[in-house]
């Protein structure tokens, strides 16, 4: 279904070089303001206290936050298991153990609401962070393997999947880079909405190198640049509409999801904005620079009244 139809064909190719010059600065910003702040990791990576805390109704999470904002404790609250659940995290306070830490929040949320029943109390060293921090970085690689071996197969060709990853790994790292520049929180919900985007992004590049390989066999006459126009064109109406159906998703989770899914849905919301750009506009100019050949796809044409007998000597 097409809410607006496009008529001819629109020259992306044509300005290919720019939308290039344009994904390679906001890739090296991305990698300079990584390289210079880094990530502001989470708990859950950096190490601390988990404390999981019951009342006997439904908890007022944001009570909880600002009751421990005001005791100088930066926490992350969120409910856990049901509405009456709370988890708690807390980073390693120099110098403060965390027994202490955890004796220091049950007083405070004991004085706020005598029906706090603190259920479970953990302490996560910096060396497990360490360890989740690296197998985030595993997933993340396999995925990309996975995706190119995937498209590799699918379309004949490893340019194809080359292509794709490219593009897509310029999502996750100007993602990363936003997280970067403004501090946000990088927490394990963040690295799954990270994994998102990257899949979310392969199948919008399907979509386009589906129809290149279609137009291949149809559009005899044309130049590469040509075809390629041709498939970016035939899908961008889809394209637009599908992506903006999923940002309404991200951004209903970011303004009414509270806190705990504020930072997925950020990431999520970045990762969408900027697949429009690199599944259209980064992945495809990438296939003429890697000289995609139309023979992949489509045998050239015998000649008319040609004879494969024709000279045959009986």
């Amino acid at each position: 279904m097409e809410f607006f139809k496009i008529r001819g064909t629109i020259p992306f190719m044509r300005h290919a070089l720019i939308f290039n010059a344009i994904s390679f600065i906001t890739f090296l910003l991305a990698i300079f303001f990584l390289a210079t702040r880094g990530l502001h990791f989470s708990v859950e990576f950096t190490g601390g206290t988990l404390m999981e805390v019951s009342y006997q109704h439904t908890a007022e999470v944001e009570r909880v936050r600002q009751t421990l904002d005001k005791a100088g404790l930066k926490a992350e609250v969120q409910n856990f298991g049901s509405s009456r659940d709370v988890l708690i995290r807390l980073p390693v306070l120099k110098d403060v153990p965390g027994a202490e830490t955890s004796q220091k929040v049950t007083a405070l949320l004991k004085t706020d609401d005598t029906s706090a029943e603190v259920r479970r109390v953990e302490f996560v060293g910096p060396q497990v962070g360490g360890e989740l921090a690296e197998m985030g970085a595993v997933a993340l690689l396999l995925t990309s393997v996975a995706i190119v071996l995937y498209l590799w197969v699918r379309f004949v060709n490893w340019r194809f999947g080359l292509a794709a990853i490219v593009a897509n790994l310029h999502d996750v790292v100007i993602i990363l880079g936003f997280f970067a520049f403004f501090q946000w929180e990088f927490s394990l919900s963040v690295l799954a909405g990270v994994l998102a985007v990257l899949g979310y992004s392969v199948n919008e590049s399907v979509v386009v190198f589906d129809r290149v390989r279609e137009n291949f066999r149809k559009m005899r006459r044309a130049s590469v640049p040509e075809v390629i126009d041709a498939a970016i064109t035939g899908v961008i109406s889809r394209t637009i509409i599908t992506h903006l159906c999923t940002l309404a998703m991200a951004l209903t989770m970011f303004f009414f999801g509270g806190a705990a899914l504020h930072y997925f849905a950020l990431a999520l919301a970045i990762g969408i904005l900027f697949g429009i750009y690199s599944s259209v506009l980064v992945a495809s100019p990438l296939l003429v620079w890697l000289r995609v050949k139309r023979e992949w796809f489509a045998p050239p044409q015998k000649r008319k009244g040609h004879d494969e007998h024709e000279g045959a000597v009986v």
